[in-house]
């Protein structure tokens, strides 16, 4: 009667082992797939940050400042004769 029992014990924690193994492998593919999504993000991330950082540095050129000043603002450069330092 005890070895019916113990055996019968054994089986149920054997099939229960398994199917935390099996439970554990398919979290273990899941979050790695995750993990994937996750990593090609970030890099596309990066590219566009860039990207961003290319075109800021671009539109912030001095030249692109100063054509843009008198362009649109109707800004010119003073001549020297009408620059005035003012000391504290």
């Amino acid at each position: 009667m005890f070895m019916r029992i113990s055996f019968v014990a054994m089986s149920i924690l054997v099939m229960v082992s398994a199917i935390a193994v099996v439970y554990s492998r398919h979290e273990s593919r899941k979050l790695f797939v995750e993990l994937q999504v996750t990593q090609e993000l970030r890099d596309a991330m990066n590219i566009e940050w860039g990207k961003l950082q290319i075109e800021q540095s671009t539109w912030a050129t001095h030249s692109r400042v100063a054509s843009k000043a008198i362009t649109k603002l109707g800004m010119i450069v003073p001549n020297i004769e009408d620059v005035r330092i003012i000391k504290k």
